[in-house]
């Protein structure tokens, strides 16, 4: 277009946008063409068909024979949900401090009026289990009514052991209520509701579920449904009884994103299609190439347990006297590729790389090469050859 005539419009970029932040993720064209129906009536046969199914389906993302209660929200809206149907204001929680979104989870309670115990961490750790357990069994009249914990900090790309943490309640003999975040992690690392011990689970739509934002759930064990009826919590929207009277039909109590489940129900095909264990192993592997070309490029992961680290994102440190946000504004300029910022105390000190949902390893591989070129064009010491390590990574595991 002549430049007279395109004005002030910005020139269009040729390709696609490259969105390797750790949510939201790029969404399937599978997903896109199931989202693309007609509204239908939310109390008619055809949605109630639609309401059974997503219900059903989802149980077996989160490994779970329980109910699953799924509201038109964001993360934040399922931490709510778990804290004011389980518990009561006054109740004691325990809670770590893993980084930005555990953070966050902590001034949410603390909102709601709850007496937050919230252990410091360093952001580059996840969750002891021995600290977890020492503490519990310190907690003699059991004060402590619930453990909140995120599985995988979106901010540090630190993943913690929740079955080591379920052992290690369970040593301590305690009778806490076990509350987990998988908002990076369900779809994405291997995660078992029931096996695991989870009471109850919050989760989003927009990262491992490779949808739109709009989604959140709570997958509820018997047992926090006994604390639920002994709530006294205020609670009206999040109420899980009022979600699962009508569920129990397929039905909401109020207007659900109807289109957002037919997305969902695209997506719960697919991962089942390809089967959760091949799911898993397909995150590790290409986490696994990602790492290989940071420690090839000379650059510092930020999670220091090798064990601890995120198959599904990687939080890169910057090196000193360098600004991560400045490196993301180029990497952005230069290839219209988005990486993840560092939030919290980790801001301009961190870049985040999303490998995660819906991805291959020539997306990866395109990835890392904007990740090399971006560091070069912004002065950032670091060695070449990342790139090769990684595709050399991942024909060795392929």
């Amino acid at each position: 277009m002549d430049d007279r005539l395109r004005g002030n419009r910005p020139r269009r970029r040729a390709g696609r946008h490259f969105l390797q932040i750790p949510g939201p993720t790029n969404v399937p064209d599978r997903v896109l063409r199931a989202m693309d129906m007609p509204t239908i009536d939310h109390r008619g046969p055809e949605f109630q068909a639609l309401g059974r199914e997503v219900l059903e389906g989802v149980r077996a993302i989160f490994r779970t024979a329980g109910p699953v209660v799924a509201y038109p929200a964001s993360g934040t809206g399922a931490w709510e949900a778990a804290l004011v149907n389980a518990l009561s204001p006054g109740d004691r929680v325990l809670m770590f401090e893993t980084g930005h979104f555990a953070t966050l989870w902590r001034e949410l309670a603390t909102r709601l009026r709850l007496e937050v115990e919230f252990v410091p961490g360093d952001w580059r750790s996840g969750v002891p289990a021995a600290a977890l357990e020492e503490r519990l069994r310190a907690d003699r009249d059991g004060a402590i009514r619930a453990v909140c914990v995120v599985h995988n900090e979106t901010s540090t790309g630190v993943a913690t052991d929740i079955a080591a943490l379920r052992r290690a309640i369970d040593a301590a003999g305690h009778g806490a209520l076990f509350m987990v975040d998988t908002i990076s992690s369900l779809g994405s690392l291997d995660y078992r509701h029931d096996e695991w011990g989870v009471d109850v689970t919050v989760a989003g739509s927009q990262k491992g579920l490779m949808l739109p934002p709009g989604l959140s759930f709570n997958a509820i064990s018997g047992k926090a449904l006994d604390a639920h009826a002994k709530s006294r919590s205020v609670r009206s929207y999040w109420d899980w009884s009022a979600m699962l009277g009508p569920n129990a039909s397929g039905f909401f109590p109020y207007t659900p994103a109807t289109n957002l489940l037919y997305g969902l129900r695209e997506a719960v095909h697919m991962l089942l299609e390809e089967g959760l264990d091949a799911v898993f192993a397909r995150h590790a592997r290409h986490a696994a190439a990602t790492r290989a070309a940071v420690e090839a490029w000379g650059l510092e992961i930020l999670a220091r347990d090798p064990a601890e680290r995120s198959n599904s994102l990687t939080a890169v440190l910057m090196p000193e006297g360098h600004d991560a946000d400045r490196f993301r504004e180029v990497v952005l300029e230069g290839w219209d590729m988005s990486l993840g910022q560092g939030l919290g105390r980790l801001k301009g000190r961190v870049f985040r790389i999303g490998h995660l949902g819906d991805f291959n390893d020539l997306m990866l591989a395109g990835t890392l090469a904007g990740v090399e070129m971006g560091l070069a064009r912004a002065g950032v010491p670091h060695r070449p050859g990342g790139i090769q390590a990684a595709l050399a990574r991942l024909a060795r595991d392929g």
